[in-house]
């Protein structure tokens, strides 16, 4: 068994033995409690270094996750576990982390919320996290500097090799394992056995979508429709639309002929937007875009594609329910026409997750989301909103699964 990196707090290799013997050590200060102070005001003072103007300018995303982990945004969490009568609410007990290498920044919400909770946390970051990952380790340890030494004994943030040793160790030792990635490296983790009353929290592979209203977007006005566009495209180009709440396929719902003037309209506002942020397609990416597209048409799901440089490709769907839930390379888009929002309950599956929209009314979503009544959509969200995260996210209100709760009755 190889010995470990410490990246959070910044140390020398460790064994896993000695770090899981550090980090479920009893506290000089006290075990953590849920909501518990001394971690609120580490993630508050964490947060303010991610709003930093420079970093924000340099990784928007950080911006989010900074406004996320804010004092009032932690406080409404948090009112959410408040109990009353014969219930009392707990840390779960310790949390290991194993998020995925795509999105830099997952694994700061995942272990943020589950700290809050009260949860003593290992989380395994990718050796191939770069960037902005690199850029949140840093301010971590910047913010340590004023931390409560707690904060130090029960948070580490590890990076290991492919080590099953390794896995197998911090598995068998947890009492909540939260396996971020596609359903093979689930499956991959889950070939480490944790203990009998140690649970799963998985988050495998899920295909989103987004959706314009033919009549919503012939109602909106310019500035809407351009908002519209720079929203959709923030869902979408922000890693690499390989994010599970990034949009795959893009639907118009309604009449079809007007649809087609709204899909010229829209298409020429994402160019706009694309050129004006500078998104530079590399060539290995814009190879990929081509080989999946004309690899979809070759299946017989596409009657027609289009390449607006690298960084634009849509393709015309042959039958809406045959949408591709692949990754098919950033700037991607399928599209297709439906009569109404019920003709995507149709199409539905368990694994998808994100509906993002524009132009509709709440009334025609609320009806929507109860006629898909949990088949499939977890989140039914307007563009611009794709990749916000949330406490709840793909159907858990995680800061619950992160504790558990004691009943007293007498």
């Amino acid at each position: 068994m190889s010995p470990i990196q410490q990246r959070f707090p910044a140390g020398p290799d460790v064994e896993v033995a000695d770090l899981l013997a550090a980090v479920t050590a009893e506290p000089e200060g006290g075990r953590l409690k849920v909501g518990d102070p001394r971690i609120v005001d580490f993630i508050v003072k964490f947060a303010r270094k991610l709003l930093a103007p420079a970093t924000a300018r340099r990784f928007p995303e950080l911006a989010s996750l900074g406004f996320f982990l804010r004092r009032g945004e932690i406080t409404k969490a948090l009112a959410g576990l408040e109990t009353t009568g014969d219930e009392l609410r707990f840390p779960r007990g310790l949390v290991f982390h194993v998020p995925p290498a795509n999105v830099d920044t997952i694994f700061v919400y995942s272990w943020a919320l589950s700290a809050l909770a009260g949860n003593p946390n290992v989380v395994r970051i990718s050796a191939r996290s770069a960037g902005a990952a690199e850029t949140v380790i840093a301010c971590l340890n910047e913010a340590l500097a004023e931390a409560d030494p707690i904060v130090a004994q029960t948070q580490r943030m590890v990076t290991y090799g492919r080590d099953e040793a390794v896995t197998s160790a911090l598995s068998a030792a947890c009492d909540l394992r939260v396996i971020w990635g596609g359903d093979r490296s689930v499956a991959e983790i889950r070939k480490s056995p944790i203990a009998p009353h140690a649970r799963d929290l998985t988050f495998p592979d899920r295909a989103s979508f987004a959706a314009i209203s033919v009549d919503g977007w012939a109602n909106a006005t310019p500035e809407q429709r351009r908002d519209a566009a720079t929203g959709f495209y923030n869902d979408s180009y922000w890693f690499d639309q390989a994010a599970c709440s990034s949009p795959r396929t893009l639907f118009w719902v309604g009449d079809e002929a007007a649809a087609q003037v709204g899909r010229t309209e829209f298409l020429a506002l994402l160019g706009e937007v694309v050129a004006a942020k500078h998104f530079v397609v590399e060539p290995a990416m814009a190879v990929q875009k081509r080989v999946s597209a004309y690899g979809v048409a070759a299946e017989g799901h596409a009657t027609a594609i289009h390449f607006n440089g690298n960084a634009v490709a849509t393709l015309e769907l042959s039958d809406p329910a045959d949408v591709p839930r692949e990754w098919l390379g950033v700037g991607t888009f399928p599209q297709a026409t439906l009569t109404g929002l019920d003709e995507f309950v149709r199409i539905a599956e368990r694994k998808d997750q994100t509906f993002s929209h524009f132009g509709f009314q709440r009334e025609e979503l609320v009806e929507f989301a109860h006629a898909l009544a949990g088949r499939g959509i977890d989140r039914i969200v307007p563009f611009g909103s794709a990749l916000s995260f949330a406490a709840v996210w793909d159907g858990y209100d995680l800061l619950s699964e992160f504790s558990r709760l004691t009943t007293v009755t007498g």
